[in-house]
């Protein structure tokens, strides 16, 4: 992988217990084929993560060791919400459902001996406020669940120095398909990186 490529990384999640289409992945290929729709340099990687705690480990690890993305945003599914879920935090214990292959982290733990919550470099109070998503809410949330969701988020955040964000999208139904959340992600996704200030080459960049 080129570690100086300039890239947006995006990825949901694939089927778990009874839920053989997963909307977060549904909605994240939405948003590969509208792109970021910043008129910037950023390329749009997308990826689907399995509901595995082990998998996902292994895989961010080597995304933000090799790959290095300017900013990360993992899209999870939240079953029982109505409005579009931006997560604040990540949680470092409480990890106690097992994933699909009947695994838990060792003592519920993410990250034996990390802080017990990271913080998205992102105000998503603020994203939030200066947002308007059509035909769907979006509010802000400080407990991402303890589910891999929230594992990966956390994960994440320690290992791209907090330049993540979590995103959780209700089920798809007739009032929410996949295409209105995919044009949502577009949406919060710009507002985000406006936020955590990644922004194209040709305009004044933060110091290192």
């Amino acid at each position: 992988m080129d570690s100086q490529s300039r890239c947006v990384l995006v990825t949901g999640f694939g089927p778990f217990r009874q839920h053989l289409v997963n909307s977060s992945w549904e909605a994240v290929k939405e948003l590969s084929k509208l792109g970021l729709g910043m008129g910037t340099d950023l390329e749009l990687r997308t990826l689907q993560l399995p509901v595995d705690y082990r998998e996902v480990k292994e895989r961010l690890t080597r995304i933000w060791e090799d790959f290095q993305p300017q900013f990360a945003v993992h899209v999870g599914v939240d079953t029982s919400a109505k409005v579009i879920l931006l997560e604040q935090c990540g949680k470092n214990r409480g990890y106690l459902d097992t994933d699909i292959r009947g695994f838990r982290p060792e003592g519920g733990m993410c990250l034996p001996g990390g802080p017990e919550v990271m913080l998205s470099v992102v105000s998503m109070k603020e994203v939030c406020r200066c947002i308007a998503v059509e035909d769907v809410d979006v509010t802000f949330s400080g407990d991402a669940g303890r589910y891999v969701c929230d594992y990966t988020y956390y994960l994440s955040l320690h290992l791209g120095n907090r330049r993540a964000a979590l995103i959780h999208v209700p089920s798809l139904s007739r009032w929410l398909p996949a295409s209105l959340l995919g044009k949502a992600l577009q949406v919060i996704i710009q507002k985000m990186l406006e936020e955590s200030k990644v922004q194209a080459p040709s305009t004044e960049m933060p110091s290192e």
